[in-house]
């Protein structure tokens, strides 16, 4: 349930990120498009329903997807940068909001803010750059399945193969849709190379 997207247009975008030079506004909008391409590769098994519509020869039926199923979650902070790309591509999407913050001593974490819409029987796509420890990931999603979603996908640019191989481990039925797994964590639970303090980057000096 662990797939990492090698496609090579998602790998140069996944260095762009790693470049401390790369200016915020560069940053922000790699990131847009990041998240366009991994939401992208994480719908694959949508099913589609059928609907009659006028076309100009009269009227027709045709599969589309049902965007009202789908819900998108950021975990705030850095996960916001990824949720414009996510609704190019599902604009009528719905979406919840999380906020956890992880203890840096004791790599922790608590959720402290949430506003999430019904998720039962929904399909549910968590958005957040890093997936380092896995810590904050798995509280997240034992508050999800408190509602009993259909399906969770979760969608990250980078992650640990640590951080990875836990949630695989303790959420069989999760998806995780990868831009990169990098070679560590560190003593500190940061990714090695890694993308540096995402939030930060993003949104600080």
């Amino acid at each position: 349930m662990i797939y990492e997207v090698l496609h090579p247009i998602v790998q140069h975008k996944v260095n762009l990120l790693r470049d401390i030079s790369t200016s915020k506004e560069k940053l922000r909008k790699t990131l847009e498009e990041l998240s366009t391409l991994l939401v992208y590769e994480s719908l694959y098994d949508l099913r589609l329903e059928l609907r009659k519509m006028n076309t100009w020869i009269g009227e027709k039926i045709f599969p589309f997807v049902k965007e009202e199923e789908i819900i998108f979650i950021p975990i705030l902070r850095a996960g916001l940068g990824m949720l414009d790309g996510a609704l190019k591509v599902i604009p009528n999407a719905k979406v919840g909001f999380i906020a956890a913050k992880r203890n840096e001593k004791t790599l922790k974490t608590k959720i402290y803010y949430e506003r999430l819409p019904k998720l039962k029987g929904k399909i549910i796509v968590i958005l957040d750059p890093m997936l380092a420890t896995g810590g904050t990931l798995e509280t997240v999603l034992r508050e999800i399945k408190k509602q009993r979603p259909k399906v969770v996908k979760s969608i990250h640019v980078i992650a640990s193969p640590e951080g990875s191989l836990r949630i695989n481990k303790k959420f069989k039925d999760v998806e995780l849709f990868i831009g990169k797994i990098d070679e560590k964590l560190n003593a500190k639970g940061y990714i090695i190379p890694g993308l540096g303090d995402m939030g930060d980057r993003l949104y600080s000096d």
